[in-house]
């Protein structure tokens, strides 16, 4: 286990502080997707069931204020339905830009070794290169996973919300 703590450790050495910064937009995002998809398997579903016998209890259920009242109920839901879908948009967003600033910043250091040493110190030039190289990988290789459960979550939200507009019917 310490050695795959020592080689993750070198990895991230490896890329430069902006691959320490994906790793935690990483680690936030996981978390969250983490805890989406429990609250959808878990929680949402007794959310749903105490909205729908709230409805079900009410008298009337056709008239404008009972429709006002079920859109809200609706609203209701596809809020908590919703709740981080947005910060991990933007996190999934945000892990390519930060690649990119990895390759920024990585080239900047090459054209420094350049400029002190010239061409001749190759392996200063490599550590550049590497910390230009690596995060941008680490950036794309996070997003496409990320884009993936994100449209996942969104349509299961969407299915979710879907469901329950059928299960609150009018009178």
């Amino acid at each position: 286990m310490l050695d795959l703590l020592a080689e993750v450790r070198f990895f991230l050495d490896s890329g430069g502080p902006v691959l320490w910064a994906i790793g935690l937009l990483s680690s936030l995002m996981t978390a969250l997707i983490i805890e989406r998809y429990w609250f959808f398997r878990h929680h949402s579903q007794c959310h749903v069931t105490a909205m729908v016998v709230q409805w079900n209890e009410r008298q009337d259920r056709g008239s404008w204020t009972a429709l006002r009242i079920r859109d809200a109920l609706i609203a209701d839901v596809a809020a908590n339905l919703s709740k981080n879908l947005a910060v991990i948009k933007v996190l999934v967003k945000l892990c390519p830009l930060f690649g990119l600033l990895g390759t920024v910043t990585g080239m900047i250091s090459v054209f420094d070794v350049i400029a002190l040493f010239g061409t001749g110190n190759p392996r200063t030039m490599a550590t550049g290169i590497s910390h230009a190289t690596i995060p941008t990988m680490a950036g794309m290789m996070i997003m496409l996973p990320g884009l993936y459960f994100c449209h996942g979550l969104h349509q299961e939200m969407n299915r979710r919300i879907e469901q329950i507009s059928h299960q609150l019917t009018i009178n």
